[in-house]
């Protein structure tokens, strides 16, 4: 029997590329997918010409950005279910839970929160349409502009959300972007360029993007495009494979922004016993944090450090489990943990000094109580919760890949934060609200826009005497 192969067009520059010439299998499922070959020639954009968004008003920039979310959230907008249909395929995730990702994350591109994005971003905004003009108390007079970089974005493969954002950040710098899509996800970068060149296939904006894959790794490819000749910065995501397979070509002129692998941990006090109502309350909100993108995103709790003794702390992971078990099955994701993790948790059920376990391996939802926390990376709906007699005892499982902290009690939490930081941590939240960000706030403890681009600066003299 014959393989069903799904297609994956590329797009570069404003044309769409449909051939089927190379075949790839994504990572997660092992599905087949073909794509066009790369060619490189059109992948980059020569440094002789200057970025086509560069004199393009930011205001015009944001503008366009909100009319392609009012045209993805458009029901028959035929490119964006063409993508949910294909990824589908290749994707752990099931249809719905993608379908709401993509049309979810289209609340970026809101007028107010782009503004806002690049206000918190730059000390002064102007700097991105013109050369702003400064003069030091010497005297000396120069100027400054946030010029538009040309970047390589390799995307992650569990949010498909994280395309439309990208895209999004490229335009508001005013980068050439080639974006390296992953395995699993082939399919939502071009969706997103398909509706922006069916708006306009000339505006600046649609000539700065293209979108290829190739697989992870591949040195007839990066040993190419991975130099300063052609790009100033990579824009990486994903776990340490994809970090490690860029940081090698790292040199003077090409730099690495990294959004690397993360891990998100909650922390609750024992303030979540004070009461039965407590005890629903902070259990509800902690499986809000685990299940976020089904525990598939960085900011998804997979540890819970939990202030109590074992008796209280079967409570809470007998509540946990229930909810996480309801969340569950409202997304319609069922897919079994794998093998391997499948065993070592179940040699953990068997050990009940030390462990307890809620639930199956089934991938209907799963809660592992332990007095330390367990050496692998819980996923797919699976939370570990590590009883502690104090949450200080849980400040020395805090490190550089801590990303976001969701804590119960609220008012406890300015007592930690700078401890936290300390430990290397990035963001602490109420429990329950890991998912939802402020706006404009720092990401991965940076201000991603304002590395993205690259500062020059024109140095005038000295100002004459009045």
């Amino acid at each position: 029997m014959t393989e069903s192969v799904v297609s994956a067009p590329f797009f570069l520059r404003g044309q769409l590329v449909e051939e089927q010439s190379v075949t790839h299998r994504s990572r997660d499922l092992g599905v087949v997918f073909a794509t066009p070959s790369i060619d490189l020639d059109r992948a980059v954009h020569p440094r002789t010409e200057v970025p086509p968004l560069l004199n393009v008003p930011l205001a015009e920039i944001i503008d366009f950005l909100v009319e392609t979310g009012d045209r993805i959230r458009d029901p028959k907008n035929p490119f964006v279910q063409e993508c949910i249909d294909r990824m589908s395929s290749t994707h752990v995730l099931p249809p719905a839970v993608l379908e709401a990702q993509v049309h979810g994350a289209t609340s970026y591109l809101d007028k107010r929160l782009l503004q806002t994005v690049v206000e918190q971003n730059f000390p002064d905004p102007r700097a991105l349409d013109q050369w702003l003009p400064k003069q030091d108390y010497t005297g000396r007079k120069s100027f400054v502009r946030a010029f538009a970089p040309r970047l390589v974005h390799v995307l992650p493969g569990n949010s498909p959300g994280v395309a439309i954002k990208s895209i999004a950040q490229g335009a508001l710098v005013k980068a050439i972007n080639l974006f390296k899509m992953s395995s699993s996800d082939p399919f939502t970068t071009v969706a997103i360029l398909r509706t922006m060149a069916d708006m306009d296939p000339n505006h600046p904006i649609v000539q700065s993007m293209s979108a290829v894959y190739w697989r992870g790794g591949d040195d007839a490819v990066e040993q190419v495009l991975y130099r300063p000749q052609y790009f100033d910065k990579i824009i990486a995501w994903g776990g340490g494979d994809a970090i490690n397979n860029v940081v090698k070509y790292l040199g003077p002129g090409f730099q690495l922004v990294s959004f690397d692998p993360k891990t998100s941990i909650s922390m609750v006090g024992r303030e979540a016993f004070a009461s039965e109502e407590a005890l629903d309350t902070a259990a509800e909100l902690a499986a809000t944090d685990v299940m976020v993108l089904n525990q598939e995103a960085c900011v998804a709790s997979r540890f819970t450090f939990l202030e109590a003794n074992q008796e209280e702390a079967d409570r809470f992971c007998e509540r946990v489990h229930a909810r996480i078990v309801a969340k569950a099955a409202a997304s319609g994701d069922s897919r079994p943990l794998d093998l391997d993790l499948r065993e070592e948790i179940d040699a953990l059920a068997m050990l009940d000094d030390e462990f307890r376990v809620w639930g199956r391996t089934d991938g209907t939802g799963l809660v592992i109580r332990s007095e330390e926390p367990v050496d692998f990376h819980p996923i797919n709906k699976t939370s570990n919760v590590v009883r502690v007699d104090s949450l200080d005892d849980a400040m020395r499982y805090v490190n550089v890949a801590t990303q976001t902290v969701g804590f119960y009690p609220f008012e406890r939490m300015p007592d930690y934060r700078d401890r936290l930081a300390s430990g290397g941590a990035q963001r602490i939240v109420h429990l329950g609200e890991a998912g939802p960000s402020t706006i404009g706030n720092p990401h991965d403890a940076m201000y991603p826009l304002h590395r993205f681009v690259h500062w020059m600066a024109h140095e005038d003299g000295v100002a004459a005497a009045e």
